[in-house]
């Protein structure tokens, strides 16, 4: 088995069983949400595409124009709207938008557990694997750059560290995983933490 397939294994591995759903607020237990709060739910597409020495997960640093999460890097996704039969279809939808990912183009592979972000929504993390090759065109609007992180890189707990920054004055801690110039962190970096688990527990 190469590397690539030993790769596509185990993300297939990481869709199976049980999930735990995580939170941006999983490092600050002292966080008091409301009981009543409402979640938007959207899709994200963790999209993997075959390199020269293996994997790459697909990413996107967003626009600073965008009211949530301006700048900072994310996977292709958004909330599920009235046309979008649940976050699959949503994330699939989005991937397409931003970055001119054909649905057709992308095998899926499964879901992961929800995740809440501090912006109020329900993200459905949606493992894809992209068998044909496409020419990635960002939405001038949503997406700033188009860029790929090696497998190994996402897949390691390793990389994984805890920082933190004020947040409506109190510390809030996140996961982090800088790649090169990309500071991959918050709900992204939360995600991909949580299929590093899954992948290398």
């Amino acid at each position: 088995m190469s590397r690539t397939e030993d790769q596509i294994a185990a993300l297939r591995r990481a869709v199976t069983g049980e999930h735990t759903p995580s939170s941006d607020f999983d490092l600050n237990p002292e966080t008091v949400l409301p009981p009543n709060r409402k979640l938007r739910p959207a899709g994200v597409l963790a999209a993997f595409l075959p390199g020269e020495n293996g994997l790459e997960l697909l990413l996107t640093k967003r626009s600073s124009r965008l009211k949530h999460h301006p700048g900072q890097i994310a996977f292709p996704g958004g909330k599920v709207d009235p046309v979008d039969d649940g976050p699959v279809d949503a994330a699939l939808r989005e991937a397409h938008e931003e970055v001119g990912l054909p649905r057709e183009a992308v095998e899926l592979l499964g879901t992961m557990a929800p995740h809440e972000t501090v912006t109020g929504f329900l993200a459905t993390p949606v493992l894809g694997l992209v068998r044909d090759e496409f020419d990635p065109i960002a939405e001038p609007g949503e997406v700033a750059e188009i860029f790929r992180v090696p497998f190994d890189h996402v897949t390691d707990p390793a990389r994984y560290s805890i920082q933190w920054r004020r947040w409506r004055g109190q510390r809030r801690y996140y996961y982090t995983a800088p790649f090169g110039p990309y500071y991959i962190w918050g709900a992204t970096a939360r995600m991909l933490r949580a299929l590093a688990g899954r992948i290398s527990p």
